[in-house]
């Protein structure tokens, strides 16, 4: 660029220099004058293609430019997603280990039972502690004592009602399956039990639950003719009724 601005220049003061040695023959009929006037233009010419050249080449340099903040700006975003997806696996993670916790901290009091219901400590005392987890609403602690209780003590006298019980704790649970398979092991391993009665009825309960409706309504209209004076044939009047009413 500076080389053709300083042949430019130099041509214009050949020019100058032909025009004042010639100045009695016209400028635009002298051979001199209009080859340097050419000349003049082609420089013009050529310094025009120049400055496009360098315009092109900014602005091809502004595309790479453009294109790299793109490419930076998609790397950007793709850190952000990864960084918001490993947040939420911390998340899960930190809930997940809080519920086995939780869980851990449940069951340490039924296993404390459990350890505790060991044949040097007397059936009616491991019983206790089962029950006791019981009332205080420790379901989970409270099957899980019951039933190392009627391990340890196969012989005691209060096993119809731990397994009772523990038909009640998988109830409460809605672990209905299971709790009828209790209530049925009262009436069958214990047909001479107190807590026939209520088994009767709670049998009745949890297979009304399980929507096994004739099943259901067999089981409280034995707990209704067997025991009719009882709170269980009571209470088994007023789901027949209720499930009479229902088209059950």
């Amino acid at each position: 660029m500076h080389y053709l601005r300083h042949l430019r220049r130099f041509g214009l003061l050949m020019v100058g220099a032909v025009s004042l040695s010639a100045c009695q023959t016209p400028p635009e009929k002298d051979p001199t004058w209009q080859k340097l006037t050419e000349v003049d233009g082609r420089v013009l010419q050529i310094e025009r293609v120049v400055n496009n050249q360098s315009l092109l080449n900014l602005a091809q340099k502004d595309e790479a430019l453009q294109s790299e903040l793109r490419a930076m700006r998609g790397q950007l975003e793709e850190l952000q997603h990864s960084l918001e997806v490993m947040r939420n696996q911390q998340k899960d993670l930190y809930a997940d280990l809080d519920k086995r916790v939780a869980a851990l901290e449940k069951n340490h009091t039924a296993v404390a039972a459990a350890a505790a219901a060991t044949p040097q400590m007397q059936d009616r005392d491991a019983y206790q502690l089962a029950f006791n987890l019981l009332k205080e609403g420790k379901y989970n602690e409270a099957a899980t004592a019951f039933a190392q209780f009627m391990t340890a003590y196969p012989q005691s006298g209060l096993l119809d009602n731990a397994q009772y019980w523990l038909g009640e704790s998988h109830y409460v649970l809605k672990d209905f399956g299971q709790a009828q398979r209790d209530f049925q092991t009262v009436l069958d391993a214990y047909p001479n039990s107190g807590k026939v009665p209520d088994a009767l009825l709670k049998l009745g309960y949890t297979q009304y639950e399980l929507k096994d409706f004739q099943n259901a309504r067999g089981n409280l209209q034995r707990a209704l003719d067997q025991f009719p004076e009882s709170n269980a044939g009571k209470l088994a009047q007023q789901r027949l009724a209720k499930m009479a009413a229902e088209g059950h």
